[in-house]
């Protein structure tokens, strides 16, 4: 097994290989605070791996929206130009949102190799709540491992000059190594839906069936067995996420006083002078030189 003979030492992740999913057909592209199995075949990742802390959502780094190709994969991802004209979005799979803790983590969301084509109606409306609702889970959690991509094997069609395959379905697994350790699973079909968010949620051992991946492959063999059997709805409270509302431990903000950030300008070697509220004390322009 040569993907388990790696350590990892992506600087946002600092977890040892035995969380990474097993790669069927991708190559295994390491970036700072996430990891992907890129399939050239279908132009897109099998899947893409990450931490999330409440420290990661809660961040003040802009949007980017500096879509390019990834310069990680050696055969080259997928190009603007494929997505343009189709009528889908280039959906991100490891969401800019998640990465609002540094401009660097932020900008990485954009590489071609993190999106996907996802139905405007459903990238913009269910699959965008429940990317909030992973958020609510990190922030109450304080941390979990989010594993999220289309389900390649179940092709609606292809897009661009490099035929992007076109997922039919989408899923995300999520492992919390906090407490009581838990899991939890969702297939949602790549279309616009007003259901509630509940009704997709299946066990880990279906869509390891589904995909062919195995998730978390280095757990203890009867927790995952007994983990992946079964996702446990009374375990995990259906919520999104809101920046701006701190009524609640799980959905706190920088509503604290601003303080002078901690970081040195490189450009006159002094201490920089804006203010910021982000629980590091370095502003959005200096979280590189937050202490991990």
């Amino acid at each position: 097994m040569p993907l388990l003979a790696l350590l990892f030492s992506v600087s946002g992740i600092k977890a040892s290989d035995d969380l990474v999913p097993t790669s069927n057909k991708g190559k295994v592209v390491k970036h700072t605070y996430y990891v992907l199995s890129y399939s050239e075949v279908d132009e897109q990742p099998e899947w893409v791996f990450y931490k999330l802390t409440a420290s990661y959502v809660n961040g003040q780094a802009s949007r980017t929206n500096d879509f390019r190709p990834d310069p990680e994969v050696p055969t080259g991802s997928a190009q603007l130009y494929d997505y343009k004209g189709s009528g889908f979005d280039r959906g991100h799979l490891c969401p800019a949102a998640d990465m609002k803790f540094s401009r660097q983590a932020m900008s990485e969301t954009f590489y071609m190799s993190n999106m996907s084509p996802q139905k405007p109606g459903f990238n913009r409306g269910i699959w965008k709540n429940l990317e909030s609702t992973v958020r609510y889970w990190a922030v109450k959690e304080g941390e979990i491992y989010v594993v999220t991509g289309g389900v390649l094997s179940q092709a609606e069609s292809h897009i661009g000059a490099n035929k992007v395959t076109v997922p039919a379905y989408y899923y995300k697994v999520i492992y919390d190594p906090t407490g009581e350790k838990k899991m939890i699973a969702l297939i949602l079909p790549n279309q616009k839906s007003t259901a509630p968010l509940q009704s997709y949620v299946v066990s880990v051992d279906s869509v390891e069936h589904l995909t062919g991946i195995d998730f978390f492959p280095g757990l203890d063999d009867e927790l995952e067995n007994k983990l992946e059997s079964r996702s446990d709805l009374t375990k995990w409270s259906f919520k999104q996420y809101s920046y701006s509302t701190s009524s609640s431990s799980a959905s706190k903000t920088h509503s604290g006083t601003a303080v002078q950030c901690k970081g040195i300008a490189k450009s006159t070697g002094q201490r920089c002078k804006i203010r910021t509220k982000n629980p590091s004390g370095y502003c959005h322009y200096h979280q590189s030189q937050a202490p991990l």
